[in-house]
């Protein structure tokens, strides 16, 4: 049979609790088109400034933080749904242990 859909019950389940000062990933999904990733911080992580060549798409499933995104300044946390364009300077930090889905867009 075909890949034709994936079901997971419990994002929040799929990544083991986080190690100290750790950020985990797994990928849930991966082809020519997308790539999905689920990510878990341990709380004062942070990704440095970086750019990606597709569109991305950040859920936050749980815990605080902040991004930078271009030259302005946000809080995210459970809930917040960030948009950002091809080629978009961005960073995260974050407050608390912090999941979040990214999808990037091929």
């Amino acid at each position: 049979m075909e890949d034709q859909y994936i079901v997971m019950e419990d994002l929040l389940k799929r990544l083991p609790e986080i190690p100290g000062d750790a950020v985990l990933s797994q990928t849930l999904k991966k082809d020519d088109k997308v790539d999905i990733t689920l990510f878990s911080f341990a709380a004062g992580q942070e990704l440095t400034e970086h750019t990606s060549p597709y569109v991305a798409i950040i859920e936050v499933l749980k815990g605080e933080g902040s991004m930078t995104l271009g030259k302005d300044f946000t809080r995210i946390n459970i809930g917040s749904w960030i948009y950002m364009p091809p080629d978009l300077p961005h960073s995260l930090k974050t407050i608390t242990p912090l999941v979040m889905l990214l999808t990037l867009v091929k």
